[in-house]
């Protein structure tokens, strides 16, 4: 009995450990001496993006999201198909909603042409997700880097490690302290959808038969859906269908969200749902009258999602193409 327990104690410790030691491999400057123009090269991509659609940002941080979630921030979400496997990024929880591929290609391209094997595709995703937060009005941060990449990427992973926008409040709160994040920072990271479009397909489920007995999702405010309605068609068949997260301003990264979510109009059952439990409902409230706060609380979530499952030292890769493992 004690030996099983103590073997379980261990176990936890040395997981704790790997943890820390990962963590502390990571460091703000990491390509200072190697190729210190990188986060730079990275930056100048992204506002290339940003200026021809800012809407770009908000693909990118949710491209950062989803790496982060699978397998750690590993670049494993920018792994093409193989005749013989499924990627996570051809997934039905990732396409058509990820975008920025050409982004990261771009960038990569050129960190190659200076700094050969040098800067990994995980470290380009973080940059390039920070770089997205600041364009859209919200605080810049210092990066840790020092990532490496994977050389796995599973469709079949995005069912299991990916929130669907259909989660109540205790699976979101489950979900994110698998990965090591507080409920507080489940919502901050929520505020994300600030920015950004949503696919019809993700929501319509609240507008249409939502139940045996109700058509309509009661916790959507009623005026809300019939604008929805007229975007989102009953029996649309355009995957591609989106509406902006946050109509009031879809390209800034405010507290809108949260606002919204006050009143009843939070796009997903998984950001309504937010205020279906206290301690997140208070969290809301508070988001919405401090912009200054939650926009800190972002960027400090954001710096400490970005060092989930970290491949470092020798572990991994550098990959000199990013839709593909070295050869």
């Amino acid at each position: 009995m004690y030996p099983k327990k103590l073997n379980y104690v261990i176990t936890i410790l040395v997981i704790y450990f790997l943890n820390v030691s990962a963590h502390s491999q990571l460091e703000v400057g990491f390509y200072s001496y190697s190729c210190g123009m990188a986060e730079l090269i990275v930056k100048d991509e992204v506002r290339k993006s940003f200026n021809k659609n800012p809407g770009i940002a908000a693909g990118l941080v949710r491209m950062h999201f989803h790496d982060c979630f699978i397998r750690g921030c590993d670049a494993s979400v920018l792994l093409d198909s193989t005749p013989s496997n499924t990627a996570e990024k051809d997934s039905p929880a990732n396409k058509p909603s990820l975008r920025g591929f050409e982004v990261i290609d771009n960038a990569k391209a050129k960190l190659e042409a200076v700094c050969n094997g040098t800067v990994s595709c995980a470290d380009i995703i973080a940059f390039a997700a920070r770089d997205s937060v600041e364009l859209a009005g919200g605080i810049g941060y210092d990066v840790p880097a020092g990532r490496r990449d994977g050389k796995i990427s599973l469709a079949s992973d995005t069912r299991t490690d990916l929130p669907p926008p259909t989660f109540n409040v205790n699976q979101l709160t489950q979900l994110f302290a698998k990965k090591g994040l507080t409920q507080e920072e489940m919502v901050t990271l929520s505020g994300a959808h600030t920015i950004g479009r949503a696919h019809c397909s993700a929501f319509s489920n609240r507008l249409y038969n939502f139940s045996s007995t109700l058509k309509q999702d009661p916790n959507l405010d009623s005026s809300y859906v019939p604008l929805l309605k007229r975007q989102c068609p009953q029996g649309n068949t355009n995957p591609n269908l989106a509406v902006p997260m946050d109509p009031s301003s879809p390209g800034t990264a405010d507290v809108g969200y949260y606002i919204n979510i006050l009143e009843d109009r939070g796009l997903f059952t998984s950001d309504q749902t937010l205020l279906t439990n206290t301690g997140t409902a208070r969290q809301v409230n508070k988001n919405a009258r401090n912009p200054y706060l939650w926009a800190d609380k972002f960027a400090d979530a954001m710096v400490k999602m970005g060092q989930i499952g970290v491949l470092t030292g020798n572990a991994g890769e550098i990959r000199t193409n990013c839709r593909m493992v070295n050869s």
